[in-house]
Order: structure tokens, then sequence, then C-alpha cells
């Protein structure tokens, strides 16, 4: 019993945090949701679900709820198929400068996403670009993606790939480098392709790591697209390269529409349960866990 009590006691920081910072304002938010405030005015105007029917009558949401999903489409694909395949490759197919890599890889991942969103706007700079001016060498022109419907979200997801794509890559290089290489080594002498390799024996072997980066890519890749929205875009043209996260900001902090922002954030974050959801039925059972 007393052991019991020192444990509790020793998480006892850690739940206070967590009541402070998380708790409390989910519940704050969920509270506001329900008034008509800008925060300025000293009372706010209780609205009932007003905030809500707004919201789902209103079509720009539905516009930005499907750039969400197209995020999340591109994200996978840029941060965890890729860097899946590549780590596959050079971890166990070719097996040379993996730590050249890696620090390559990396490097970008500890420089600010607005330095990133600043050099991909000059790079992609449709007049003075570097590959504006290559192009024109070939009587070709790059479009003004920053307002290009469909490209903008290309580019955007392409821009937080340089920020996340290099610790993705060597968190599931290290968990296949855990596998044991005797069995990778015999599967291999047996004559097994590197195709079946990959998906009969590396896949499973580092489907506990794996199911993590998954998770991470649209949770932690749904934040990082904030930056280059807000510094390039805010979120146009006619919100086409905005998200749930991004309009939830807009409607708070730049309009002062309060309620509607918190009903906004109450419903991206229902969206985000959902999802973890159908995650955990249908992605997680085939996980292996070693003992």
């Amino acid at each position: 019993m007393k052991e019991k009590f020192k444990a509790y006691l020793m998480l006892l920081p850690a739940g206070i945090f967590f009541l402070i910072f998380i708790i409390i304002p989910l519940f704050y938010t969920f509270y506001l949701s329900f008034f008509d405030w800008n925060m300025i005015k000293v009372n706010k105007k209780f609205v009932g679900f007003d905030n809500y029917i707004e919201l789902f009558k209103n079509p720009i949401f539905y516009r930005i709820l499907i750039n969400t999903f197209i995020y999340i489409i591109i994200l996978l694909v840029l941060n965890f198929l890729l860097p899946y395949i590549l780590a596959f490759i050079l971890g166990v197919i070719v097996k040379k400068f993996r730590n050249f890599y890696r620090a390559s890889f990396f490097l970008p991942s500890l420089i600010s996403l607005v330095i990133g969103s600043v050099l991909y706007t000059w790079i992609l700079n449709p007049v003075s670009g570097p590959i504006a001016i290559i192009l024109k060498q070939f009587s070709m022109t790059l479009p003004i993606w920053s307002k290009t419907q469909g490209f903008v979200i290309v580019v955007i997801s392409i821009i937080t790939t340089w920020k996340v794509f290099g610790y993705n890559f060597i968190v599931i290089m290290g968990a296949i480098a855990g596998i044991d290489e005797s069995i990778i080594e015999a599967a291999k002498i047996d004559g097994v392709s590197n195709f079946k390799l990959f998906k009969d024996i590396v896949l499973p072997a580092s489907s506990a790591t794996g199911i993590y980066i998954f998770i991470m890519t649209i949770v932690q890749g749904l934040q990082y697209i904030f930056t280059p929205i807000k510094v390039i875009t805010q979120g146009g043209p006619n919100y086409y390269s905005s998200s749930l996260i991004y309009h939830a900001y807009h409607e708070g902090f730049i309009l002062y529409r309060t309620g509607v922002s918190s009903a906004l954030s109450m419903v991206t974050m229902i969206i985000f349960v959902i999802l973890l959801l159908l995650e955990f039925k249908f992605v997680e059972r085939g996980i292996y866990y070693e003992n």
C-alpha cells in the first residue's frame, strides 16, 4: 500500500501538468463553442449550437475538410511510405553510407519551418527562382503555385516533408536495424525477393515503430503544415490551401470569432479521434510486438 502511494505521488506532477495544460483548456474550448465572443467584450453571449450549425452550413468548411484529408494522404505517402522504403533499401539492401544519409536527411529537422517556407518560396519563385530560370532555358514556365488550386497543397506538403522526413527516416531505420540479421540473411540465401523480404519480414518486425510513425505523420504533420500556410498562403487561394487547424486559428485570431473557432476545434478533435480509432481497429491489430 505504501509503495502504491509513492507511485501515485510520483505521478502527481505529471497529473497536475496534464490537468492544467490539457484537460482544463479542452473543456474551456468546449464551453466557448456555445458562445458568441470576440475575446474583447467582457460578456459572452450564449448561442447554444448556433456555432456548430453555422459551421456545418458553410461550404467553406467542407472545402477545408477535403483539403485536410488530401494533406493526410500526401503526407502519408511522402513521410511514411517513402521513408519506410528508403530505410529498407539503405538498411537491408545497400548498407553503405548509412550514417551519412541519416545526418543528411535529419539536418532539416533542426531548422525552423519558417526558414524552410521562405527558402522554398525563393526556390519556387515563378519569376526569379532557380527552377524558373532553368525552365526558361527550355521555353517552359513555372506556374504561380501559391495561387494555383491543387498545386498549392502539394507544394505545402513538400515543404512540410522537408522538415519531417528525416526524423521519420532515422526512427524507421533504427527499427529495421534492430531486426535479427540472421533472419534477413537466411531469407536472402533462400532466394526471397526484396519485395517479399520487405513485406513478409521487415514490415511485420518493425510494425510497432511503423504505427508510431504512421500516427505522428498524421497528427504532427497536420500541425506542421500550419507554418507554411501561415507564412506563404494564409489559406488561399480561396481557402484551397487551408486546413482545419489553420482555419480554427483564422476564425479565432484573425476574425476574432472565438465561438466558431472553438466549435471547429472540437470538430477537428473528434475527427482526429475517429481516425485514431479506425487506425487502432484496422491497422494496429497486425502489429508485431517483441517480448
